[in-house]
């Protein structure tokens, strides 16, 4: 058991660093569009490892109370802990990309609504 919730949460992590780098690529080419298409699968990843993350930690428990040594599953949790680093960093970056951009609008937004006495529009009947 803790082998399979192990493999799939590898496999969830991998899919959702790919889905970072993809996001990475299109933030860079300014397909924001693309970069939409994939929010609801992420969120449902993150999910996913989440839960998945409370049932391992369960499962370790188990065997623990079981009087199984635990340490059997230490390659593969390593391994686990080692992919949830790089996506971890994976997400630094995407964050150094995506925050400058975001201020940058903010800040656009703040002057144009400045130049109109605090409005975002100007609009004259």
């Amino acid at each position: 058991m803790v082998e399979n919730i192990v493999e799939k949460m590898t496999s969830l992590v991998n899919e959702l660093k790919e889905s970072i780098n993809q996001d990475i690529i299109d933030i860079k080419a300014a397909k924001h569009e693309e970069l939409l298409k994939r929010n609801d699968r992420k969120h449902i990843l993150i999910e996913e490892i989440t839960n998945l993350k409370v049932q391992l930690n369960q499962e370790l428990v188990k065997k623990i109370q079981e009087g199984v040594d635990v340490n059997i599953y230490r390659a593969n949790v390593d391994f686990l802990e080692i992919q949830l680093k790089e996506l971890y960093e994976l997400n630094k970056k995407l964050a150094s990309i995506v925050l400058p951009v975001q201020q940058m609008y903010k800040e656009l937004v703040s002057e144009i609504t400045a130049a109109n006495g605090g409005r975002i529009f100007d609009i004259k009947a």
